[in-house]
């Protein structure tokens, strides 16, 4: 807690019920998740600010704070450091408003969100590799013109803004609820919904989530003052800030009860808890309160009662969806990723698959070696968060060699997606493309139909969430008889694919 506390909360809570956000902003719903309610076993409230037009809860600062400009500063311009949802805020505000809006992005940020900002009457201008030198830059420019800086979340107009959020939570919620959980990034949402909140209800618990990996509140906290932090994870660009502002940090010092952190995993899984309750696909910073909640919920620390959280934004680019779809079930307790070691000869790789049993493979990485041992790659679907434990033990008791890799963020991010090599040059292999049934045990049945003929040695397996699952597979046939492996392989059923002769096998996977 600072030792002087130089934001006086009562005139910000004034500030908050007098703030002009609805000439753009969206009084946006609270939403009865019911689903996620039983789930958890409380009531859990949405508050969708991803259904503001331009997607994001930024609007409701950029528009308090433009609002409040006199004439004079309305001719001089106003300008902004942001890559994204702030960027799309102040374009959308000031061109309302009726004042130029110039933005500083990194040179880094993705087109459409360029776009965007173009398409709401900003100017951008590309800048650097960071939001640090698109700030820097900004100001720069700012000295330069007079234009006004419009700061992301530090600025007590934004601030309160921001807070309308948590007064119309309060409006909104038929009882009073345990719980309001907040993503936290430079703490502007958090700052204003807490003042607001905690001037209303101070038992309501005010609980800051932010990733692990960019937890400046947090941080600032245990340091006693704003703190900047050494390295940010980028993942949830929407929070992904270095330090929390001076003004944010206390006021939120003041009104927060609680900050806790979440990996990258817990929030590809709250992103698509939230899918499965709304349709919509949120961008990770949008998800990240829900997937505190989550945590909280499994470690026994949640409070009882009607919980609330903030669903943020909803500016995800098209192409992190799948890099956010293939951590979801490892984030979510659902997916289990481990390395097994098994003898490299005839009939091991199914006795491996019957130690698995009946459970589903998400993924499968194998490539033959000349050692004696083969290393493979895999992922399993697990009903309960329990059921890690069960496995890595009937692994064990089949003699089997196994290492979770659940939490190895290089096996997650790399090694799931590299795992090959080069067959064996002194014996001929074959190449087939197939698609499995999505049912537990169509692997052993493949591998059943299978005679001692023929060595396995490629196999690469990837759950695409269809009712096929798409399956590499290399055999190798001494004696050329490749035309005996094909009349097998028919005669299991599942559709296949001759791909010998394909380009990028001869370059990169054949001997």
């Amino acid at each position: 807690m600072l030792a002087a506390m130089s934001v006086n909360l009562s005139d910000l809570k004034a500030r908050i019920e007098a703030a002009d956000v609805y000439a753009l902003a969206k009084r946006t719903p609270l939403e009865l998740a019911k689903g996620l309610s039983a789930q958890l076993g409380r009531n859990v409230w949405l508050k969708r600010e991803d259904l503001q037009d331009v997607f994001s809860f930024k609007i409701r600062g950029a528009a308090n704070r433009i609002s409040n400009l006199t004439d004079d500063e309305k001719a001089r311009g106003v300008c902004a450091a942001s890559a994204g949802n702030h960027a799309q805020g102040v374009a959308a505000s000031a061109a309302h408003y009726g004042t130029k809006a110039v933005i500083f992005m990194p040179i880094t940020t993705p087109p459409i969100k360029v776009e965007a900002v173009h398409a709401r009457g900003g100017e951008t201008r590309l800048v650097g590799d960071s939001y640090d030198a698109a700030c820097d830059a900004a100001l720069e420019y700012a000295r330069k013109t007079g234009a006004v800086f419009v700061h992301p979340f530090d600025e007590i107009d934004v601030i309160a803004g921001q807070g309308t959020v948590g007064k119309e939570i309060l409006e909104q919620m038929p009882r009073t609820p345990a719980a309001i959980y907040v993503c936290t990034g430079g703490g502007g949402l958090l700052s204003g919904i807490g003042t607001w909140v905690k001037s209303q209800s101070p038992n309501i618990k005010i609980i800051a989530v932010e990733p692990s990996g960019a937890a400046t509140f947090k941080t600032s906290l245990e340091a006693g003052a704003p703190t900047a932090l050494n390295e940010v994870d980028k993942f949830a660009d929407g929070v992904a800030v270095k330090m929390i502002g001076s003004n944010t940090f206390d006021i939120a010092s003041r009104v927060a009860d609680l900050a806790i952190t979440v990996s990258n995993d817990e929030i590809c899984a709250a992103v698509k808890d939230v899918f499965e309750a709304t349709r919509t696909v949120v961008e990770p910073a949008g998800a990240l309160a829900l997937a505190g909640l989550i945590a909280q919920v499994r470690d026994g620390t949640a409070p009882d009662g009607d919980c609330v959280v903030t669903i943020s934004g909803a500016n995800v680019n098209f192409d992190r969806i799948g890099h956010i779809v293939e951590r979801a079930e490892l984030g979510a307790g659902g997916e289990m990723l481990f390395a097994a070691t098994i003898p490299e000869r005839p009939g091991a790789f199914l006795n491996f698959c019957r130690a698995l049993g009946s459970r589903a493979v998400t993924e499968f990485n194998y490539r033959f070696t000349e050692s004696d041992a083969a290393h493979v790659l895999v992922g399993v679907k697990l009903s309960t968060m329990d059921e890690r434990q069960q496995v890595l033990s009937d692994m064990q008791a089949e003699g089997i060699e196994v290492s979770d890799l659940s939490h190895d963020r290089l096996a997650k991010r790399h090694l799931r997606h590299m795992v090959g090599g080069r067959a064996s040059a002194d014996i001929p292999e074959v190449l087939y493309r197939f698609e499995f049934p999505e049912r537990p045990g169509a692997l052993t049945d493949f591998l059943i139909n299978l005679d001692s003929r023929w060595n396995i040695s490629l196999f690469h397996y990837r759950n695409h969430g269809s009712s096929e699952g798409h399956v590499l597979c290399g055999f190798q046939v001494p004696d050329d008889n490749a035309d005996a492996l094909h009349d097998q392989l028919s005669k299991i059923g599942y559709p296949m694919t001759l791909e010998t002769d394909n380009i990028a096998y001869r370059y990169f996977l054949s001997g």
